[in-house]
């Protein structure tokens, strides 16, 4: 497929901007959208605020949505826009449900409009998760995607509906949409709620002396397959040139570990070699989900997609993220 001009949904976000760096790097010719709300923070984006549109709209208003479609017609909408932030689903389920699946239905009406009035005919990347599998058995690894769908939070929940409703929209108006459920993915640029950045938050604060050198974790006997946000970002970009409207597949990593192996790593990276770990009971879940393991073959033998980048190299350029983070702030 030939694209000119994409749209990105949560382009000021982790993966969304990201994704938006790829694009540029390698295809400097395709026109990049990305739908912002008018309190997006842009600090993930402004070092190519000169190459990028951003839009003003939100997913809770269909009519802004549909406006944007119809001026620029994007060949390719990236669906990453989401409450993505799983503890806070907890706290705040119907924020969650809301915007993730109701806003997913509004973008994914607003193509269905389009379709019929005017033959606009999009490829829609609708961005699911690996929570929508929830607490797998293990004689269910890897998971595939025809793992049952146990969803273990407000969030996988809302992740479920949102991978459905892609389904849904592709079986009865043959919108052309494509689901990923997305397995843990990280790198530099990640928000600090989340569990490698927040470790390495805490690390670089700790050395730069911002921290006392204790560093506050939860569940560290989880168990998950680890990857490069940068390796995500390319395999979305063959999923829309080379995958099938309206399949699901699994992509992730090939690195395993527990939550503590992994923190282990991190810790053995810092410069300061004296730091307790004590458990939080705040950063502890009502119900957490414990093995993630995935299967990817379908999208390999779709697209020959491997991931390149070595964990430990994610582990490090992350915390040098957060390093640099602190040195600037200390000028």
């Amino acid at each position: 497929m030939e694209i000119h001009k994409v749209l990105i949904t949560g382009i000021t976000g982790f993966v969304g901007s990201h994704l938006a760096d790829y694009v540029i790097e390698n295809f400097s010719k395709v026109q990049i959208f990305g739908l912002v709300r008018w309190r997006s923070p842009v600090n993930n984006v402004k070092h190519i605020l000169d190459k990028i549109t951003l839009l003003s709209g939100d997913l809770l208003d269909l009519p802004s949505l549909k406006s944007i479609l119809s001026e620029y017609k994007p060949d390719v909408v990236f669906h990453l826009a989401a409450q993505s932030y799983v503890p806070f689903s907890f706290s705040s389920p119907i924020a969650t449900l809301n915007t993730n699946v109701i806003g997913t239905c509004n973008l994914l009406e607003a193509v269905k409009d389009l379709k019929l009035t005017s033959n606009y005919d999009p490829t829609i990347h609708i961005c699911s998760s690996s929570e929508v599998y929830g607490q797998v058995k293990e004689d269910e690894l890897p998971i595939d995607e025809e793992t049952p769908l146990r969803p273990a939070s407000p969030y996988g929940v809302s992740k479920v509906g949102e991978d459905l409703l892609g389904y849904q929209y592709w079986l009865s108006w043959g919108i052309k949409t494509l689901r990923t459920r997305m397995f843990t993915h990280t790198g530099p640029k990640r928000g600090d709620v989340f569990v490698v950045s927040n470790f390495a938050k805490q690390i670089a604060a700790i050395e730069a002396k911002c921290q006392s050198p204790v560093i506050k974790v939860g569940n560290l006997e989880s168990l998950r397959t680890f990857f490069d946000v940068r390796d995500a970002v390319h395999a979305y970009w063959l999923l829309v040139n080379r995958c099938t409207p309206g399949e699901v597949y699994n992509i992730g990593g090939v690195e395993t570990m527990t939550i503590k192996e992994m923190l282990d790593l991190l810790l053995e990276m810092s410069t300061f070699k004296n730091i307790v770990v004590q458990t939080d009971p705040d950063k502890l879940r009502p119900s957490d989900v414990t093995l993630q393991i995935p299967s990817t073959e379908k999208f390999h033998r779709e697209t020959r997609w491997r991931p390149k980048i070595k964990f430990s190299k994610t582990l490090e350029d992350t915390l040098n993220f957060w390093r640099n983070h602190f040195a600037r702030e200390s000028q």
